[in-house]
């Protein structure tokens, strides 16, 4: 189904004095893939992330992303991805049409382009009324529409999702998953983590990391039948309870 790998691992390792945050990972990530990267409090995923995104430097191993080394180049990561939050990384006080303007700037989306953009942006969500509209004043399903959209804004190769979902109901998060399918059909890689195990069920594949190590990867169905059980939910539960750790 995938071909072309666009995120790679090789015994990525962050360490901090002598607490080894994230211990020898190794994975690949194909092109068009959404990609699950699950584990408890402390298990080494934000870490991990953090590497991914050229915001945090490798102690060892090495890591590519969009075809850039994460420690080398980590400006040419940070502008060919994407970024979205639990906090919707959205401004709260700038009008809807600003906060757009604004990260199509940080982007390095085209000046020209951005109006145009914008509108057809403000179309595409259903919400072209709420333009002059503070994003505080959003309901919350809408604040993470446009976080999303604004995210993707510059069609990044890959779009990075940190517990997204976090603190919405089932059916917002059920249409937020759309928005993620809709995403990865125009060629889109999403890296997600999530608390949420009925959503690791909607992705391609999924890594499951305990202490700074990953424990199990394989898609939602092999892993469980692989474990004999019936849900993401008893997987993670069986992996998970192995954990020392706490907090990362």
């Amino acid at each position: 189904m995938y071909k072309e790998n666009v995120i790679e691992a090789v015994e990525l390792t962050k360490r901090f004095g002598s607490f080894t945050a994230v211990d020898a990972i190794s994975f690949t990530v194909s092109k068009g893939e959404i990609f699950g990267f699950l584990g408890a409090n402390g298990a080494g995923k934000t870490t991990a992330m953090r590497m991914l995104c050229g915001l945090s430097k490798p102690t060892a191993g090495f890591a590519t992303v969009a075809g850039f080394d994460v420690a080398r180049r980590p400006e040419d990561v940070k502008r060919s991805i994407g970024y979205m939050s639990q906090r919707f990384s959205l401004y709260e006080d700038l009008k809807v049409w600003e906060n757009i303007r604004l990260f199509a700037g940080i982007y390095g989306v085209p000046e020209k382009e951005i109006p145009g953009r914008t509108d057809a942006l403000l179309d595409e969500l259903g919400f072209p009324d709420a333009r002059d509209t503070p994003v505080k004043s959003l309901p919350l399903g809408w604040k993470q529409k446009l976080a999303f959209s604004v995210s993707i804004f510059h069609e990044p190769g890959i779009v990075f999702l940190d517990e997204p979902t976090g603190g919405v109901d089932p059916a917002v998060r059920r249409r937020f998953w759309e928005l993620i399918y809709a995403a990865a059909s125009r060629g889109i890689t999403v890296f997600v983590t999530t608390h949420y195990m009925d959503e690791a069920e909607y992705c391609n594949r999924v890594s499951i990391m305990v202490d700074g190590k990953i424990e199990a990867m394989d898609t939602p169905r092999n892993l469980k039948s692989g474990f004999g059980v019936s849900s993401m939910d008893e997987v993670f539960y069986l992996l998970a309870r192995k954990a020392t750790r706490t907090d990362e």
